[in-house]
């Protein structure tokens, strides 16, 4: 009956976080400017004598990504900041419901928001590359599963910031993860190539505190349609849930702690 309530709870929080979310005139702004782009992308293409299709994709696949990850770090940082500035915070955590259980039916509120808006894009994409003729694939279905992971991945990390910072600081560290996030691998491979035993140390660790997230990308593999096995997007997608249920055990922790006044 508890687990029951609980579910309930968080379910009640995630559906009012949609609600609230698609209320949200920076979220309409940000994916009118991503399916403009993407549309644009067509245009771009036509300037091209060679591989049109693939800039068509390559600009497409791009404003998907870049648009994806700016709502939900502009729209996640204020998940908790909102709710705590206009009060109702303290209204809501007086009704039997846990602070744990408020934070994950935010996160899976805007969670499930995200993925809406990543529908949307997906759709303006699949229009756009049928109407120019531009091949479409499996690969192209994994670029959208995975970067559903991806978004999902940095929601419960901008969720985390959201719990103990302010909104700007949310904001910049949310951003940093995301930008280190897909250059660890380089930034390991460069320390395995240096002669210095601490940076090599300094730039292994790095890879593996914070999240891999080239590991969601497959913008390559859909604009050149590359064949792809099954670990190759399986792989992704179970340590992209274990880092973000270790994001949201670490957020709820902190949350639980908080002093809200």
């Amino acid at each position: 009956m508890s687990a029951a309530r609980g579910l309930s709870c968080i379910g009640a929080i995630a559906a009012n976080t949609v609600r609230e979310s698609i209320r949200s005139k920076l979220l309409y702004g940000l994916l009118f400017f991503a399916v403009l782009l993407i549309g644009g992308g067509a245009v771009v293409a036509s300037l091209s004598y060679v591989e049109g299709h693939r800039i068509l994709q390559d600009v497409g696949l791009g404003a998907v990504r870049l648009f994806g990850v700016a709502i939900a770090i502009l729209v996640g940082i204020n998940l908790i900041h909102r709710e705590v500035d206009r009060r109702t915070v303290y209204t809501i955590l007086s009704k039997p419901l846990s602070r744990g259980e408020f934070l994950i039916g935010k996160f899976l509120g805007l969670t499930l928001t995200i993925w809406m808006q990543m529908a949307i894009m997906g759709v303006a994409f699949v229009a756009v590359s049928l109407a120019t003729g531009a091949p479409l694939g499996v690969p192209h279905a994994l670029f959208f599963l995975l970067s559903g992971v991806e978004l999902a991945l940095i929601v419960g990390i901008a969720t985390f910031f959201s719990a103990f910072t302010t909104p700007v600081l949310a904001a910049f560290f949310t951003t940093g993860v995301w930008m280190v996030g897909h250059a660890t691998r380089e930034l390991r491979d460069i320390g395995a190539r240096s002669e210095s035993a601490p940076l090599e140390h300094a730039t292994w660790l790095l890879h593996r505190i914070l999240p891999d997230l080239e590991s969601f990308n497959f913008a390559s593999e859909a604009a050149h349609l590359l064949p792809v096995t099954a670990s190759d997007w399986m792989l992704p997608i179970v340590y992209g849930a274990g880092y973000l249920t270790l994001v949201l055990f670490a957020a709820v922790a902190v949350f639980e702690r908080r002093d809200m006044r």
